[in-house]
């Protein structure tokens, strides 16, 4: 039964633009994927995530599984980690249980408020595996797959609680004591909420932190209590807390989380997005703010895990110079 889950968030990226009035995405930096939405890790994100992959060898419970958004900045964060556990673990004979690799669950994938466009998408498996040679799982089928014309909060975290109530049953399943999510910074507000069962009344509120490379750990309530009821010479099982309670606007059954709940029996947040393991520590923290729609054409600071996005009236010299003003002030 799955005991721990780990939680960070990609390492420190390059930034992209977005109008919400035509739904255009454009970077300074080509991507490796070529998707204006898809940036790379800067040398700093790179540095942060050796930093990181340092910290998550030592796990205990060791990790035994990763499930990753699919953008490029979240598996190059995770790569460093992997590697070396893959150089632990070589494959066995006749190939049962090969080394750590990377399971692509676009349930984890980025947040895009909701729109009259299409939002990007993550590169496909095939492109992946020609940047990532030997590092995904080929197998591996997502839970869930995000609206492409975004999403409102409360969507969010249903997608959320979703995609975790399918990665948990899996990992249940299979025997699986911990696994890491890498992901950005508000679904891993949502996944701190759904876990628990916390969710707050006004979505700003700012519980769940999410810094770039922070490590966030969250450890079930229902083994804790199967193993104190053991030792305590009980036969009672505790209930199974899996159950729906209604169904999203896409028709899919969303996980009975609230109140306290939590998905799959609920856990309990141990680390909230710790830095301790990174020489600079906390950077680029994230909140939600209003609804974060793009059909709201007030112009207010983006979702898409923190990137600028550009109101109507602006020239592409003052977009620019926005940009590289709000980066330098380290709000990006």
């Amino acid at each position: 039964m799955l005991e721990v889950i780990y939680v960070t968030r990609h390492g420190f990226r390059s930034n992209w633009l977005v109008d919400p009035s035509n739904g255009s995405y454009t970077n300074y930096l080509r991507s490796p994927t070529g998707g204006a939405a898809d940036p790379a890790l800067t040398a700093h994100g790179v540095d942060q995530a050796n930093e990181l992959a340092v910290r998550l060898l030592a796990a205990d419970p060791p990790i035994e599984r990763v499930y990753s958004s699919l953008y490029y900045r979240c598996l190059q964060t995770v790569e460093p980690f992997v590697r070396k556990a893959q150089e632990a673990t070589p494959a066995l004979a006749g190939g049962e249980q090969g080394p750590l690799k990377i399971r692509g669950e676009t349930g984890l994938g980025e947040w895009y408020g909701s729109a009259d466009f299409e939002h990007p998408v993550p590169a496909d498996l095939e492109k992946l595996e020609e940047l990532f040679p030997n590092l995904l799982d080929p197998c591996y089928r997502p839970a869930v797959t995000p609206n492409r014309l975004g999403e409102s909060i409360e969507e969010l975290h249903d997608r959320v609680a979703a995609a975790m109530d399918a990665v948990i049953a899996e990992c249940d399943r299979d025997g699986v004591r911990a696994i890491l999510l890498c992901s950005h910074a508000a679904v891993i507000i949502a996944l701190g909420r759904v876990l628990t069962g916390n969710m707050p009344e006004s979505v700003e509120v700012d519980d769940f932190k999410c810094f770039t490379c922070g490590l966030s750990a969250y450890r079930r309530r229902r083994q804790r209590l199967r193993t104190e009821e053991q030792d305590a010479g009980s036969a009672a099982e505790p209930t199974d807390a899996r159950g729906t309670d209604r169904h999203g606007k896409d028709g899919r059954a969303v996980a009975d989380w609230k109140g306290g709940r939590g998905v799959l029996g609920g856990w309990d947040c141990e680390l909230n997005s710790d830095c301790g393991h990174l020489r600079l520590g906390e950077e680029r923290g994230w909140s939600f703010h209003s609804d974060e729609s793009f059909k709201d054409t007030v112009r207010r600071q983006g979702m898409l895990d923190t990137t600028t996005r550009l109101g109507g009236g602006f020239d592409d010299g003052a977009k620019a110079h926005e940009a590289r003003a709000d980066n330098a002030r380290g709000k990006l």
